[in-house]
């Protein structure tokens, strides 16, 4: 289906953790450390750091090793969170899956652009059937790219086969979002589904 001729943009690109997906690493780690070990775990070591690097490309044998060298006490705190990754996807983002249906139901285009480890990428769309409405999916540890790297942007916009100021680009990161804006992206910062909505239809999408 065409785009509307309304709209402003002629894609949509999706961020998954904390926007189509809860995300919290505490769950998964408490699993195997317990909850005491696995906020220790989160407040003193730069969790956020350690795992972006496997976003971008790294294993986790390789990270592992790494964590076994940098802090050993923590190794299986680290090694917790790999085991029990699925224990750290909450379930939807209130509303957000509604929004992707909406779309898709007319036809208009939609992609997600995600930092994910390319290992652990696979719970998701094996757990989440909204992901099957997407028509690619940018995996950061895939392409060995990450945000807010303008690269993974520019290449999403190759996949989507539309130029950058003609997709809408939603993240809850600040910084993301301020890279994809920075290269013409309508890019919003998600807080909440109803917001996000209107400003979907402030941009003239079809919800």
């Amino acid at each position: 289906m065409p785009t509307p001729s309304t709209a402003v943009v002629d894609g949509v690109v999706w961020d998954f953790g904390n926007v189509l997906i809860r995300w919290d690493p505490l769950p998964a780690i408490a699993a195997g450390v317990g909850d005491a070990d696995a906020r220790a775990f989160l407040e003193s070591y730069d969790f956020r750091s350690w795992n972006h690097v496997q976003d971008a490309g790294r294993t986790w044998a390789q990270a592992l090793a790494a964590l076994e060298g940098d802090a050993p006490e923590w190794l299986s705190a680290g090694a917790a969170y790999v085991d029990n990754f699925p224990l750290s996807m909450l379930g939807p983002v209130p509303g957000t899956h509604e929004l992707v249906r909406e779309l898709a139901t007319v036809g208009f285009p939609q992609l997600g652009l995600t930092n994910w480890s390319a290992e652990l990428y696979p719970h998701a769309p094996a757990t989440y059937d909204v992901i099957e409405l997407l028509g690619d999916v940018v995996v950061s540890g895939e392409v060995r790219l990450a945000k807010p790297d303008p690269a993974i942007y520019e290449l999403v916009a190759e996949r989507a086969g539309m130029p950058l100021d003609r997709l809408v680009f939603i993240d809850d990161s600040a910084a993301n979002v301020a890279a994809a804006a920075a290269l013409g992206m309508h890019a919003i910062q998600f807080t909440d589904a109803e917001q996000l909505r209107g400003d979907l239809v402030a941009l003239g999408l079809p919800l």
